[in-house]
């Protein structure tokens, strides 16, 4: 992509040297922004950033793309950990299901949901698949993503899953934003397993995870931890089986109810647990002091009418918080990070600066990239978002359902 510069910057966000790798509890107020500055880009990689004021020119002029940024921001783009990108088609169906008064429970017993997307995708190429995928990727991009997590879990068989997490591959191996692949395969117990829950565990132990470390098809595991679908201790068995292969877990747990899985995927050293839309005192205690970064999923609350998580809540006790898009055809069709920044202020009494921060440096930890996303940082090979002209940084969430990102400049 050759060099960039960006001058004039009205305000230069989350830059600095020796930032923290997660921000927590009052520390999520922090934002340094830095008035009045330029940036300095090539191939992708920050090589410089100050102020205008102290600017003395690039050695280098040739071949250099100028950016004049007046009444503008630049800040790093959105970490998305948690979404369901790959997917056959939407399920609108759904939607007016429950505005008919089914709730998403109710429609996954009646063969909706989890399984109804199963379906689809089984009869879906993995051409297909891919090139949805891409397309979608394409207009999360516009909204300022710039790092992706994608599951699997819409498989459901040893074919399918596989497909899945082949087309994931194929994806982190042609776009120009780094992906992250997670291996979703207990999402939900197949209609062939429904009385058989053993069957389905070990067809995942013994069959699929051998397959996904053989072609090397995933960087975590997940496990939807939750009634009517995994229980705490087939959660542990699972996790610790692609534990066992090099895979870090990443788990969905505490969408509908508290069973304890907070705290065996805090022993189990799980990257984040994902949901939280609900939490009693046993998961802040079992979080405190972990490695194990809380994400929470507005979008989802806000589209199946449950409980947002209590981001005050974890805030309160010294822990960081993350935010996700959690897109899917299901519960999130929407990967807008900008409405979920706005969500978590408006929804869940976040502060603008604690929304970005749960937006990219603590989103960057919860995929394993804050080496290389999360902050302007020299070295950092980061894709950057520069807003249109606007007041403040808090008129982003403020607007919601405006496009404030004139441009992603990708790494």
């Amino acid at each position: 992509m050759g060099k960039i510069l960006i001058k004039n910057i009205k305000g230069l966000v989350q830059c600095g040297e020796d930032l923290p790798k997660v921000r927590r509890g009052g520390d999520m107020k922090e934002l340094p922004i830095l008035e009045n500055a330029f940036l300095a880009l090539e191939d992708g990689i920050i090589v410089e950033y100050g102020s205008m004021l102290e600017w003395g020119g690039l050695a280098d002029w040739r071949d250099l793309e100028i950016i004049d940024a007046e009444g503008k921001y630049v800040l790093p783009a959105f970490c998305d950990s948690h979404t369901h990108t790959v997917f056959a088609k939407s399920r609108e169906e759904e939607f007016v299901d429950r505005i008919n008064g089914l709730t998403y429970e109710e429609i996954a017993l009646k063969g909706g949901g989890i399984l109804n997307s199963a379906r689809r995708l089984a009869d879906m190429s993995e051409v297909e698949l891919f090139d949805h995928a891409m397309e979608r990727i394409q207009r999360l991009k516009s909204y300022g993503t710039g790092a992706l997590e994608i599951k699997s879990g819409y498989g459901l068989s040893m074919d399918a899953e596989l497909k899945m997490l082949r087309v994931i591959k194929r994806l982190k191996a042609e776009c120009d934003i780094p992906i992250r692949s997670t291996f979703l395969g207990a999402h939900a117990f197949p209609p062939e397993f429904k009385d058989n829950h053993r069957g389905y565990i070990d067809l995942i132990k013994n069959e699929m995870i051998p397959r996904i470390a053989d072609e090397n098809l995933a960087d975590y595991i997940d496990v939807f931890c939750e009634r009517n679908y995994f229980s705490v201790d087939e959660m542990e068995e699972i996790l610790e089986a692609g534990i066992a292969i090099g895979l870090k877990p990443k788990v969905h747990v505490n969408q509908f109810s508290a069973l304890g899985g907070i705290r065996k995927a805090v022993e189990l050293n799980a990257l984040s647990v994902d949901h939280l839309e609900e939490l009693v005192d046993d998961d802040i205690e079992a979080l405190k002091g972990s490695k194990t970064m809380p994400t929470i999923l507005p979008s989802c609350s806000h589209f199946l009418s449950i409980p947002f998580g209590d981001a005050r809540r974890l805030i309160d006790n010294d822990l960081p918080v993350a935010l996700a898009s959690d897109f899917n055809p299901g519960s999130t069709p929407s990967g807008n990070l900008g409405f979920v920044w706005s969500l978590a202020c408006v929804k869940m009494k976040m502060t603008p600066e604690e929304a970005l921060n749960a937006l990219t440096i603590n989103a960057a930890y919860a995929m394993g990239l804050s080496d290389t996303h999360g902050t302007i940082t020299i070295g950092k090979k980061t894709a950057v978002i520069l807003t249109k002209e606007i007041p403040n940084l808090a008129y982003i969430p403020y607007s919601f359902g405006d496009q404030l990102i004139e441009r992603i400049i990708l790494s």
